[in-house]
């Protein structure tokens, strides 16, 4: 293939100074398409489809698998995840293949504790200690029999605290708890602590958890919270906010929480278009911006809102019609079908600055 100058037609692009202006101009606008990494939360709606399914997609870096709702203060601790296994028959076990299959293909699982209903809380430190012990031998690399296991074989990647209820009490014990049962694993297996504050700051819930600087990641709730969630057409109170957020917890990595679609929450919910063009600038001059949460898979598989984007390092399935990202097909691949770790699909690889440049050049 020979490029060649071509056309020097005032119309074909103005000039040199104009073509540069443009190719730049546009390989901007497709890099603002780009996030970081998406997280998801997964386990509350038997209709969105197995975990397996979701981590096949290939565009969530970490599935929170919800909810232990059910802990503290004595309680024999119970998950709930909304159908899709029975935990007290013992069927959940058949989850350790779908988590294998997801942790094979590089997506780490954790496990959200809380939720916005269950029975939960911490009563003293020793209570904290007892459930990072319970955890750790349930649920991550502890001692605990694989028959009595949750999950089986299965090991989680790590603890997710989604805690709504306004009581902080004793949750940073639990975290010094669980980080000090991460550094005495044998195999030196590294395990993450997350969190999914609201945006108010500080979080009513995890405020004093979060001061202990031990978590890795944090999707800040940017919905259902109208003081500092995005208003439309103003994201003076979401910025405030995010500055906030990302300032406190300088050795976390921050994610942006938000909405799937408009029905996945009260109030909060961000057109891709207008999170393209007005929020993401904004978030990801920090440099601890993490990337995006998405409640919940539910609502994205319905919506395919996290298919709006390219993601760093992964090769999702193609964008549907409309999509953001220049070049989309709008067609995804055939399930489960092979694409190359490090090589981008086709369809989103030149796309955008190549056709633009088209007016400048011609291709012999």
């Amino acid at each position: 293939m020979v490029v060649d100058r071509a056309l020097n037609s005032p119309m074909a692009c103005g000039g040199k100074v104009l073509c540069i202006y443009l190719i730049l101009a546009h390989a901007v606008a497709a890099s603002s398409a780009t996030v970081n990494s998406i997280s998801i939360y997964w386990g509350q709606n038997v209709y969105e489809g197995s975990l397996a399914k979701a981590c096949r997609t290939g565009r969530y870096a970490m599935v929170l698998m919800a909810f232990l709702s059910v802990f503290g203060s004595g309680q024999t601790p119970a998950l709930n995840f909304a159908g899709h296994c029975n935990p007290s028959s013992g069927d959940c076990a058949d989850l350790r293949y779908d988590i294998i299959d997801c942790q094979s293909m590089g997506v780490k699982v954790l496990l959200s504790l809380g939720g916005g209903a269950g029975s939960y809380g911490l009563s003293s430190t020793s209570d904290a200690e007892g459930l990072a012990t319970y955890l750790w031998d349930n649920f991550l690399g502890g001692s605990g029999k694989t028959s009595l296991r949750p999950f089986g074989d299965a090991v989680l990647d790590g603890i997710d605290l989604d805690i709504t209820n306004s009581s902080s009490s004793h949750y940073d014990d639990l975290a010094h708890n669980l980080t000090s049962l991460y550094k005495g694993d044998k195999g030196g297996r590294r395990y993450l602590l997350t969190a999914a504050p609201q945006c108010p700051y500080p979080d009513a819930s995890l405020g004093p958890a979060l001061a202990t600087g031990l978590f890795d990641h944090v999707w800040v709730q940017f919905y259902n919270n109208p003081s500092c969630q995005y208003d439309p057409g103003n994201v003076g109170n979401l910025k405030s906010a995010w500055d906030q957020w990302a300032q406190a917890l300088p050795s976390a990595s921050v994610f942006l929480g938000l909405p799937a679609s408009s029905d996945a929450a009260e109030s909060g919910y961000i057109d891709p278009q207008v999170l393209v063009s007005q929020v993401l600038p904004v978030v990801n001059r920090s440099t601890n911006y993490g990337g995006i949460m998405l409640w919940s898979r539910l609502y994205d598989e319905a919506s395919g809102y996290s298919m709006q984007f390219t993601i760093k390092g992964t090769n999702a399935s193609d964008p549907p019609s409309g999509s953001l990202i220049p070049g989309g097909s709008g067609n995804a691949p055939l399930a489960n079908s092979p694409t190359s770790p490090g090589n981008a699909p086709l369809a989103n690889s030149l796309p955008t600055i190549f056709y633009d440049i088209l007016p400048c050049f011609r291709i012999n």
